[in-house]
Order: C-alpha cells, then sequence, then structure tokens
C-alpha cells in the first residue's frame, strides 16, 4: 500500500524548521507513508505540529488535528513517568523491594527485585507463563501469573527488554501504592495537568477520530508475536487474537487495560509530555518530577543484546538510549521510548528538544523505527547540530 502522492500537510512550523516539515512532505511522496503526525518542542514551546495524510484507507478519511492513533511501546515511557512521579513525591523508594508494596511479588525468586531493577528492565520478567493463552486484557489473571513467575536470569545482572510486562508490572505497581489503576493516575496526574491528548483505554465516543494501523505481511515484530517457539511468540501469546479482523483495530483490545502496548495519542500530546522531560521535570509551570530523578531516567543501566528481541540495546530507568541497533538520534544522553511500527518520543535535554511522530502505517523492521521516523530523526537533529 503507497502513501497519498500529493497529501495536504496541514499545520504551523517555525521556519527554522522548514526542513523537517519538507522531509514530513518527502515520507508521504517518497516512503510509502499513509497517515502521520509529527511534533517538536524547543524551549519549552511548540515550534512544529505537521499532519497530514490518510486516517483510514477504507473510508478515504483525512488525518485531522485530533485525529488520534495506536502508539504501542510508548506507553510503557508513560507508565515509567507515573512511577517517577510517584518517587518524586517520597511515595515510593526506588531502592526499596517491588514487594515492600505489593508482597505477593515476592513469589518465584523476586523478593529482592527493587523499584529500580525493574523500571531498568533488569528483573528478567519478560513472560507470564501461568497465564492462559488469550489472557491479556484480564489484568487480575495477569498480575497473579506475574506474581509467582520465575525470573529468566538473576535480576539486576543484565538486561532485557520486558515488552510484554512493563506495562502490568508498573500499572500494578502504581495501584499497590496509589489506589488507582495506572489509566486514572495517568489522566488525573500527567495528562490532566499538561493538557495532553493521550490515554491508556481508548472511550467509544473516540472511535470515529482513532486512525487505522496499517500492518503489512512482514512486520518481522508482529511475525515473531504470532510463531511459535520465538521469545517474542512466549511473551505475547497472551494476547486476545480476534478471529476476523486486525488485532490493533480491534475495538475489544482498543478499550482493554493493556498498558504495554495499547496507549492512544499523536506526536502533539507525547512531545509536550516528553517536553517536560526535556525540562528536567517541568514545563509551563507544572513540575512532575526533580531534575535529579529526570537523570535517574536516562542514565544509562545496561547495554547488551537484548534476549528478548536479539538486537543490542541500551536502557536507562523506563526509557531506552539511542543505540546502533536502531534507536538513531545522535545525542548519547537524550532519552526516549519506540513503538512498534514507528512511533517515537524522545527527550534531549541539552538541545532542549523534545519530539514526537505518530503513524498509522507500521514499520517493517524488528526495531520498529524504519525510514520515515529516522528521517525525521535525521532532519531535525542536523537542524540542531
Amino acid at each position: 500500500m503507497t502513501g497519498p502522492s500529493n497529501p495536504s500537510i496541514e499545520g504551523t512550523w517555525d521556519p527554522k524548521f522548514a526542513h523537517l516539515r519538507d522531509v514530513f512532505e518527502e515520507n508521504f511522496r517518497e516512503r510509502g507513508e499513509i497517515g502521520a503526525a509529527v511534533c517538536v518542542y524547543q524551549d519549552g514551546e511548540k515550534v512544529v505540529d505537521l499532519w497530514g495524510g490518510v486516517a483510514d484507507p477504507a473510508t478515504g478519511r483525512a488525518w485531522g488535528a485530533d485525529t488520534i492513533v495506536g502508539m504501542m511501546s510508548i506507553g510503557k515511557s508513560m507508565a515509567a513517568v507515573c512511577v517517577l512521579i510517584l518517587a518524586d513525591r517520597g511515595r515510593l523508594d526506588l531502592d526499596k523491594p517491588v514487594a515492600a508494596y505489593w508482597p505477593e511479588f515476592a513469589q518465584g525468586g523476586k523478593a529482592d527485585i527493587t523499584v529500580r531493577t525493574l523500571m531498568q528492565s533488569k528483573a528478567g520478567l519478560l513472560y507470564a507463563d501461568a497465564a492462559p493463552d488469550g489472557a491479556g486484557f484480564d489484568w487480575d489473571t495477569m498480575i497473579r501469573a506475574f506474581e509467582i513467575q520465575e525470573p529468566e536470569w538473576e535480576p539486576g545482572t543484565m538486561g532485557g527488554y520486558h515488552s510484554m510486562s512493563m506495562g502490568f508490572l508498573l500499572g500494578e505497581l502504581v495501584r499497590r501504592v496509589d489506589g488507582r489503576r495506572l489509566e486514572d493516575f495517568f489522566d488525573d496526574e500527567v495528562a490532566g495537568p499538561l493538557g495532553v491528548d493521550y490515554r491508556f483505554g481508548l472511550r467509544r465516543a473516540d472511535f470515529a477520530r482513532t486512525a487505522k494501523i496499517i500492518a503489512a505481511a512482514d512486520v518481522e515484530t508482529i511475525n515473531q508475536m504470532l510463531t511459535p517457539g520465538t521469545n517474542l511468540n512466549r511473551s505475547w501469546r497472551i494476547r486476545p487474537r480476534p478471529a476476523t479482523m486486525d488485532p490493533n483495530n480491534d475495538p475489544d483490545y482498543l478499550m482493554a487495560r493493556f498498558p504495554s502496548s495499547n496507549g492512544q495519542g499523536n506526536a502533539r500530546a507525547v512531545a509536550r509530555v516528553y517536553a517536560l522531560l526535556a525540562g528536567f521535570g517541568e514545563l509551563d509551570g507544572v513540575r512532575l518530577m526533580s531534575r535529579e530523578l529526570v537523570e535517574v531516567a536516562r542514565t544509562e543501566s545496561w547495554a547488551n543484546v537484548c534476549p528478548s528481541l536479539g538486537t543490542h540495546q541500551r536502557y536507562g530507568c523506563g526509557f531506552l538510549l539511542p543505540s546502533d541497533a536502531g534507536y538513531p538520534w545522535p545525542n548519547p544522553k537524550a532519552f526516549g521510548h519506540p513503538g512498534l511500527g514507528g512511533a517515537i518520543g524522545v527527550a534531549d535535554p541539552e538541545a532542549r528538544l523534545s519530539f514526537s511522530y505518530s503513524p498509522n502505517r507500521l514499520a517493517t523492521d524488528l526495531t520498529g523505527v524504519g525510514d520515515r521516523c529516522a528521517a525525521l530523526i535525521d532532519a531535525l537533529w542536523s537542524k540542531n547540530d
């Protein structure tokens, strides 16, 4: 499937970022973009806010100013923001065991895993082996499975991307500490104060403005998720698979409590949250965490071949760091999170910059960044060198 040859690009941009606007339009003409948005903040100000293309190829519905789309694993970074807020308020201690807040977590040799180790993806909890196939929308069943799951390696000794599990684990930690479910905490403490259009679990009222995810047959991550015997299949077999509909557009999935992958938003929303991170925890007079916790989030905790994806990764605390494996922002101290298919959010405090991109056509490579996102990153950071 190819994108519109002459897309209508809407929105605003500072003339200093005209090259980024040109590359965004070029993505439609030359790289098969279908529908997407891109947003940039610098020095706490929104300097690029663009969208274009088609949100639903079946109907021809255009991508509009308020279009939202599934941004996949970016939800894990939003869950990490919630935990860091609780740490900043003294509600939890990153160096205390998770079991101090969630006693049942101590089973299976996990009593000494700290909150920090969990957030660093060093806990070895990639799987929920006791959960039945297709149980992923049943929160209580998934949590009971994680409680008895044994780590894949000695916690703290190495890292591995917790692709399916991190949203559940951080979400339950938030609930145990605060009493609110992750989606409610995020609405109250992040989306509300910052005024961002991002949420976990879609409301039916928002279906009409939600872009349709377009996945080709050669999306490597999805293929591994569906192939028995792979590590990603062992992780993701818990996700229900409707028989007659693309799982990424299934209403039950869109509305489920599934924070590792079904957060819905757009580039404007994610860039604003990441602008707060680029501002060391503050934006427009709203402070959600200390400068020290932002430094924790972007300090390297491991760099090794990920046992889940089989690619080399660098990780901070709740966020990925740039690496040769496919997270191509050039500042090694910038930090962010990709989502399957190319969605991304990045904070670069040194450049006082945040960036997000939200497409509906999924990239096919294992990291999911793809050529369209990479082209935008190249255009933006070359301007800020």
